[in-house]
């Protein structure tokens, strides 16, 4: 997908509007913390997008140097202390927006976040691992949606990804109108897909198949941590 994004085409700017709405978020959470009000952190994030797309730096993002996560964390924090002057600043709507961003839904999901001492960085990283599994999780619903299998989703959502494994599988069957064998072949197929799923969405920011094993170990570990 990195390599799709240096070249001028609507396949790229599809694969653009990918990468910026997975990591909006983490890097708006990002600026946040770096003590800027939620309106300015949202001109600021935007802005920094629209310059990385006008200086063409993707295309500078050496894959050899460290992960495409690390490199935009670099070039936001060059962003933000060498490159944004007030006096530049445009009103928000009067530039070319990449996107429609929520903001207010960005906003009331920083509130939600935990206070903690842990570094900018840190929390970054983690933010960024949350949110490859929330996209692999909202993709698997609207699969089942699509499939007609909305109401599975959603018995069985807080069980996919191991969070509520305490939750009594019989009573989930009854409600479902399963067995226990046909509930669990049911989950067995839902937590195999979400799997592909995250494996999708980091495949998306690495440049080579080989690179998506090692971004996955280190997202589990920021999960963790």
């Amino acid at each position: 997908m990195l390599a799709a994004a240096g070249q001028p085409s609507a396949t790229a700017d599809e694969a653009l509007e990918r990468l910026c709405r997975s990591y909006w978020y983490p890097l708006y959470a990002h600026v946040r913390r770096r003590g800027h009000a939620p309106e300015e952190a949202q001109d600021l994030t935007q802005a920094f997008f629209e310059r990385l797309l006008e200086k063409s730096f993707l295309r500078a993002a050496d894959r050899n140097k460290g992960r495409f996560r690390s490199f935009l964390l670099t070039a936001l924090d060059h962003f933000l202390a060498n490159e944004w002057r007030r006096g530049q600043a445009q009103k928000r709507g009067r530039g070319r927006a990449l996107f429609s961003l929520d903001d207010e839904s960005s906003e009331e999901r920083y509130r939600l976040e935990p206070l903690h001492d842990e570094t900018p960085e840190r929390l970054f990283e983690r933010r960024w691992a949350l949110t490859v599994l929330e996209r692999a999780m909202q993709r698997l619903q609207a699969e089942c949606a699509t499939s007609g299998k909305a109401n599975h989703f959603e018995m069985l959502k807080p069980v996919i990804g191991g969070d509520r494994a305490d939750l009594p599988h019989a009573l989930i069957a009854e409600r479902l109108g399963l067995t226990e064998n046909a509930l669990n072949l049911a989950l067995l197929r839902l937590r195999r897909r979400y799997g592909e799923l995250i494996r999708e969405e980091i495949a998306e920011t690495v440049a080579a198949p080989n690179e998506v094993d090692d971004e996955l170990r280190h997202l589990m570990q920021c999960i963790r941590s």
